[in-house]
């Protein structure tokens, strides 16, 4: 009797040891795996996410701007940039008594750039 296996099974019983090994050799470590896990959970919210693209594309804006512009309130915005701050996405600027915030650096803006790229791919091509 023949057996059938799905598409997403190995028809063959031993792995390809030499490709296994390549591949565990780039691979990030558990430690860096676990800090992009928390960066993409700390990305996963939508407040967080308007926020970072609204600094994105104005550059620099205070509390009451960003919440204007995202339509929350100045404690939830203050909450997400604390958050974001924390983890090094977002950094602050003082100005008197005002704190303006921007995108903590290119790797950001890229990673924002790049996520937004892929989104309208998939809109074209799903």
């Amino acid at each position: 009797m023949e057996v059938v296996a799905g598409l997403d099974t190995c028809v063959t019983v031993e792995p390809d040891k030499a490709r296994v090994a390549a591949t565990r050799d780039r691979l990030v470590t558990p430690s860096e795996a676990a800090r992009l896990a928390d960066l993409f959970r700390l990305l996963g919210d939508q407040t967080r996410a308007q926020l970072l693209y609204a600094l994105l594309e104005a550059g620099e804006l205070c509390v009451c701007d960003l919440a204007e512009t995202v339509e929350v309130s100045d404690t939830a915005v203050s909450h997400a940039l604390r958050l974001l701050r924390t983890a090094g996405i977002v950094a602050g600027r003082r100005s008197g008594r005002m704190i303006y915030y921007r995108l903590a650096d290119a790797h950001v803006r890229m990673l924002l750039d790049l996520s937004r790229e892929h989104l309208r791919h998939e809109i074209v091509e799903g």
